[in-house]
């Protein structure tokens, strides 16, 4: 069998072809990575630093070392995966299908993810469980052991959104949380403290933290309500509600002025609030202020402002690159920036996410009569169909994984599941490990973004290895590469790969 033969080659001819040496080549891959780790993590932790408002201390002690903190980590992943790639070499006398991916990548991923912040190791394992999960997806349907769904994308988002916002309306009947608050002055023990409050919260309520902020500011705070309610339980009757609304429309014509004369915009915004005001709307809905029908079409609009923004925002660094790098293409690239397909296709997805879970909300609640969970799983399906606009993977998987992360840790609430200690670094390393195999190995069954970062981390060096050597393997390693072959000194290979271009000494 392919997977269990065995090349004599040598960690020069298949690894490091740019230099003979295993030292040298780890130096290089080293030195290559920690000045990419360091541009990659300084402006984002100064970013965030900025959006979570910290204070001048912050920026004073403990910015820099958590940015080097996180630098040594993604440094030693790259390095210490040359390193093990020589090791194994060297132990097994030659290389099989697993050893110069797999193999080489467990090891030092599994002592790279110890050197980063315990805080932080979650998000990664979350990330690289994702990356892992769709590249093993991919290698199955490429081997013809899984046909793929036509949408899939779309059904798995769909069967995700459903989910989270049943999540999203259930848990908020564990009733408020409580604040905690304690002054730590270890850095050590205030990680550890930390990493185990992030534990507790997950496995008390899974919804809670970033995941159920982003939901509520998606589809608002209108539709969390603090139990399953009925008609006959709730909301201001409607001769209650009219009187209301009058009250309301007395006090705003008294705040006018007392000049007749209005212009064309205050007609217009009158009429707009008298049909919004005025219109249906069932009595178990909370959007007080609107009807139904403004109530959908006034979450379209301001989710499709907010995707429009976020696609320009990200379109901006390169903007900005191209007006340093090419500044006679800048007038002609800027109208781009704001007119442009991926813009107005996030803007439609996030819009009729909102609008479609909105809709289907209050459609329900007039046909039910009631207000409840069930609502919330049938919307949040229906709402997932908005990936149509804008199919990713990527986001249809993340998703999905932490789906699967919350509903673990929900699971170890309930006395079902086991919990183990240090899952999250050893399936980490197993989910790097996996895709350093296939990008030694098959690297058309993974994800282009990821291959672009393993070749910005090593400068360009992973694209380097002699792939033609690896086809004999049978996962075509070589195809992506247009018969690369790299230039080898003879006087340290051991075996003449036929057609190899050499260099005499």
């Amino acid at each position: 069998m392919a997977v269990l033969s065995k090349i004599p080659h040598n960690c020069y001819e298949i690894g490091h072809t740019w230099s003979p040496s295993c030292v040298q080549s780890a130096v290089d891959i080293t030195r290559g990575a920690l000045e990419v780790s360091f541009k990659i993590y300084a402006p984002l932790y100064l970013i965030a630093a900025v959006l979570r408002r910290r204070k001048k201390d912050y920026y004073l002690k403990r910015l820099l070392p958590e940015i080097l903190w996180s630098t040594s980590f993604l440094t030693a992943n790259g390095g210490l995966y040359i390193v093990f790639f020589c090791i194994l070499r060297k132990l097994l006398g030659g290389f099989y299908s697993w050893s110069a991916g797999f193999g080489s990548a467990l090891p030092a991923s599994y002592i790279a993810i110890l050197l980063e912040r315990k805080s932080r190791r979650g998000l990664l394992t979350i990330y690289m469980t994702n990356l892992a999960t769709e590249t093993l997806f991919r290698m199955a349907v490429t081997r013809g052991i899984v046909t793929p769904i036509k949408h899939g994308e779309v059904l798995l988002f769909c069967i995700t959104a459903s989910l989270y916002m049943y999540f999203f309306r259930s848990e908020q009947h564990f009733g408020n949380t409580q604040t905690i608050g304690y002054n730590i002055k270890d850095q050590r023990k205030c990680d550890e403290f930390e990493f185990n409050l992030v534990f507790y919260c997950r496995s008390q309520d899974g919804l809670k933290g970033f995941a159920f902020s982003a939901l509520k500011f998606i589809i608002g705070k209108e539709e969390i309500p603090t139990h399953p309610v009925t008609a006959e339980h709730i909301c201001p009757r409607p001769q209650e509600r009219a009187a209301a609304i009058e009250a309301e429309d007395r006090q705003v014509s008294a705040e006018r002025p007392s000049s007749r004369r209005k212009t064309l915009v205050a007609y217009a915004r009158e009429l707009l609030e008298s049909i919004c005001k005025k219109g249906p709307r069932h009595r178990c809905c909370k959007h007080y202020q609107d009807n139904c029908i403004s109530y959908c079409v006034k979450g379209f609009v301001r989710m499709f402002s907010v995707g429009y923004l976020i696609q320009c925002c990200l379109k901006v660094p390169s903007a900005f690159r191209q007006m340093f790098s090419k500044p006679s293409r800048l007038p002609s690239r800027l109208p781009s920036l704001f007119y442009n397909k991926e813009n107005f296709q996030l803007g439609a997805f996030l819009g009729s996410f909102v609008s479609i879970y909105k809709g289907t909300s209050c459609l329900l609640r007039w046909v039910r009569n009631i207000d409840d969970e069930l609502n919330a799983l049938i919307a949040g399906f229906l709402a997932g169909t908005s990936m149509f606009f804008y199919k990713s993977t990527t986001i249809s998987m993340y998703l999905f994984t932490k789906l699967v992360e919350t509903m673990y840790f929900k699971g170890i609430e309930a006395g079902r599941f086991p919990y183990f200690p240090h899952a999250d670094t050893v399936l980490y390393a197993i989910s790097t490990a996996i895709c350093f195999q296939a990008a030694v190995m098959e690297m058309q069954n993974l994800r282009p973004t990821y291959w672009k970062f393993l070749l910005r981390l090593t400068k360009g060096r992973f694209a380097l290895m002699n792939r033609q050597l690896l086809d004999v393997f049978g996962t075509q390693a070589s195809r992506d590469f247009k018969g690369f072959l790299p230039k080898l000194d003879p006087r340290f290979t051991t075996v003449l790969p036929p057609g190899a271009d050499f260099t005499l000494g």
